[in-house]
């Protein structure tokens, strides 16, 4: 299941890609079910932008062992210190301000590819639906 959907994001996402650094490859992906888990960090504060809500979900995946149906392994945000990169790579990456949106709703699916050199994440691509 998460072959096949890394290979129809990613051709979807060869098409679109635009704002991605030429040089860069995709060097992970995943997708996630974005539920009211995810909203709010460990503190119990609502979440307000889409790359906090990214963070957050894979912390609860890595970290706290807070799993949902749709929930997709990775290895790159298994590292707490590469989920600390995750603001800085979404704004070297794309998401639609439509995308962001549902994200902050939560109850969507994202799917996340992750560009870079080697196992160096420089952008995130992230499209829910």
């Amino acid at each position: 299941m998460k072959s096949h959907s890394i290979l129809l994001f990613t051709t979807i996402t060869l098409a679109l890609s635009a704002g991605i650094a030429k040089s860069d490859e995709v060097i992970d992906g995943y997708s996630a079910y974005i539920g009211q888990d995810d909203l709010y960090n460990s503190k119990g504060d609502r979440l307000t932008q889409p790359w906090q809500v990214i963070r957050q979900d894979r912390a609860n995946y890595h970290k706290f062992g807070i799993r949902q149906d749709g929930d997709e392994d990775d290895s790159y945000f298994a590292s707490e210190a590469n989920r600390a990169k995750a603001e800085a790579m979404l704004a070297q990456g794309e998401i639609s301000r439509a995308d962001g949106k549902r994200i902050l709703r939560g109850d969507t699916t994202i799917h996340v590819m992750i560009y870079g050199r080697g196992t160096v994440g420089r952008s995130l691509r992230v499209i829910a639906e």
